[in-house]
């Protein structure tokens, strides 16, 4: 069964409401000709006569009358359908998988959900913190549609830098470079490390190698954690050094110092493999953002 078209819905909703062939065409920009024969022809698809038409005007029949109020649900229904594929498109409408980095959620998940409440009120946001390599594979399958997390990642993924900060040398509150303003990598040749394995993420490993190498070492890795408080809590126990961003000593306050390291920086970035309208537009308020406040520091 064939089914009217949307226009001579309102076509005929025009004519209903204004009882005038003549005046309905005036307001649709229409000729009264072709306004009659698109009501003759949606009279032949419902299979009802719907106006009456003679000397006396224009009147609505029973028929007619009953099916005015569905015509106007369904061209209401279509316009609120058109209005939320807009709003959709521009990103206030849909929904957000957030991942982040289990050691950026300290400082980026309280600024990234403020900012959705804020600014992307309608848009439903889940988020979940997780390792990086999880990360990486939720952004690809698309569990994720953004992450917060830091660099390098791999190929297939876009990122935008949205913060910078220290890096710091995590030292025992005992050590005897914890009292100094910086120290140079190289002053931690001959310290014992701890690190997390290098299987968590071999890009950050393979950094790491290249920056130990230009330091001119490669460190003692006594023990490994696979996740920043652990570090920290080894750190603290006198087990080794780490380094680590400065924004980590949030997640410990005792027993450890953080020297920032001369010349090294971490970056915390936005990752996304497909960019969606909602998440596009939550990028940009972030960089926005990101020009006025340390967003290290603002969670």
């Amino acid at each position: 069964m064939s089914l009217p078209e949307l226009r001579q819905l309102r076509y005929f909703v025009a004519v209903a409401e204004h009882l005038s062939f003549t005046t309905a065409a005036r307001e649709l920009h229409l000729a009264q000709q072709s306004l009659s024969q698109q009501i003759a022809a949606l009279e032949r698809t419902v299979g009802a006569r719907l106006l009456d038409r003679d000397t006396r005007g224009t009147r609505l029949t029973e028929p007619g009358r009953l099916f005015l109020a569905e015509a106007r649900a369904v061209l209401d229904a279509a316009d609120r359908a058109v209005a939320v594929a807009r709003r959709a498109e521009s990103g206030e409408l849909g929904r957000l998988r957030l991942g982040f980095l289990a050691s950026v959620a300290n400082y980026m998940l309280p600024l990234v959900v403020r900012a959705c409440r804020e600014h992307l009120p309608d848009v439903e946001v889940s988020t979940a913190d997780t390792a990086i390599d999880p990360l990486v594979a939720g952004l690809r399958d698309g569990t994720f549609d953004l992450a917060f997390t830091r660099p390098p990642l791999v190929p297939d993924l876009n990122t935008r830098t949205l913060a910078r900060e220290p890096v710091c040398a995590v030292l025992p509150a005992s050590h005897r470079l914890a009292g100094r303003a910086a120290v140079a990598l190289a002053e931690l040749a001959g310290e014992p490390w701890v690190l997390t394995p290098r299987s968590s993420w071999p890009p950050w490993h393979d950094k790491y190698d290249r920056d130990f190498s230009a330091a001119g070492f490669r460190p003692d890795v006594v023990q490994r954690a696979a996740t920043v408080p652990n570090l920290l809590g080894l750190v603290a126990a006198g087990v080794g050094v780490t380094r680590l961003a400065a924004s980590a000593r949030t997640l410990r306050d005792t027993g450890v110092v953080f020297v920032p390291i001369e010349g090294d920086a971490a970056e915390t970035v936005a990752a996304w493999h497909t960019l969606s309208p909602a998440a596009e537009r939550l990028v940009k308020l972030l960089a926005e953002l990101s020009e006025r406040v340390d967003l290290t520091s603002a969670g």
